[in-house]
């Protein structure tokens, strides 16, 4: 269970999800706490994604997912959406006829994405979006980007352009699924600053990366998977130092600045 800053935003229990006969995810238990960035960690098909895709509402999943209070498990994606949980993919999915201004005013209001999308191309959308925009842009360093097109951009500046696109609705929780991947070890650092600046601001954060350099220097706690189960958890000291963790996964973690962080060392 994480250490919380405050009350817990976010309560899942014996989450289980499987495809035909087999499980992914099985009976999963996690804590999220405001203002807390928590990690989930493990190998490819350890069910990492296939949890955030269960709790978001597009993969379907037994057990429980309470998200401030409310069970979201019943709920379709958009109305999880609308409750103030966000997440963002491992591809980021932008529009790449539109500016980056016009993908951040697509996101930036909560009715229907269609509608959104004609308020965007008309430039339509209220004024407090546009200064949300401005402020979000700001944050991520941005500005000088909001009127050029995603494919003008380099491939980190494309991911903060996903990250911003989750942030710029105020969500309360945001689940960030491989934010780093691609990203040189500057821009992994560039983007683990931000995301420890989101959430010292207030943000509640569920991060999947398998940058060890960037999960272990920036969350609060971590959780790991293998194979669908839960085989540890705790702060990056402790996971670090798990033995089954170390045997299942991260052996000799290299960090952000090229050296390693060894896991049997305390």
């Amino acid at each position: 269970m994480t250490e919380s800053r405050g009350s817990k935003v976010l309560e899942i229990h014996d989450l289980c999800v499987s495809f035909g006969v087999v499980t992914a995810v099985d009976h999963l238990n996690l804590d999220v706490a405001q203002g807390v960035l928590v990690g989930l960690i493990g190998s490819n098909g350890a069910g990492k994604t296939t949890a955030l895709d269960a709790v978001t509402g597009f993969v379907p999943a037994t057990g429980s997912a309470r998200f401030e209070g409310h069970e979201v498990l019943g709920m379709r994606a958009h109305q999880r959406s609308r409750l103030g949980m966000v997440r963002t993919w491992q591809a980021v999915q932008l529009f790449e006829d539109m500016t980056v201004r016009e993908n951040l005013l697509v996101a930036a209001e909560a009715p229907g994405a269609i509608k959104l999308l004609a308020a965007a191309i008309k430039r339509t959308v209220g004024k407090a979006s546009h200064v949300r925009i401005e402020q979000v842009a700001s944050e991520f360093d941005l500005s000088d980007a909001l009127d050029r097109k995603p494919l003008e951009l380099s491939l980190g500046q494309r991911k903060l352009v996903g990250l911003a696109r989750g942030i710029v609705a105020s969500p309360t929780l945001l689940l960030a699924d491989e934010p780093a991947a691609g990203l040189s070890t500057a821009e992994s650092v560039r983007l683990g600053q931000q995301l420890r600046r989101l959430v010292d601001n207030g943000l509640s954060m569920v991060l999947v990366d398998h940058d060890m350099g960037l999960v272990l220097g920036v969350c609060d706690y971590i959780y790991v998977l293998d194979h669908g189960k839960l085989i540890a958890e705790g702060t990056p000291r402790e996971v670090r130092a798990d033995a089954s963790v170390i045997a299942s996964y991260l052996g000799a973690v290299p960090t952000t600045d090229g050296q390693a962080l060894n896991g049997a060392a305390s």
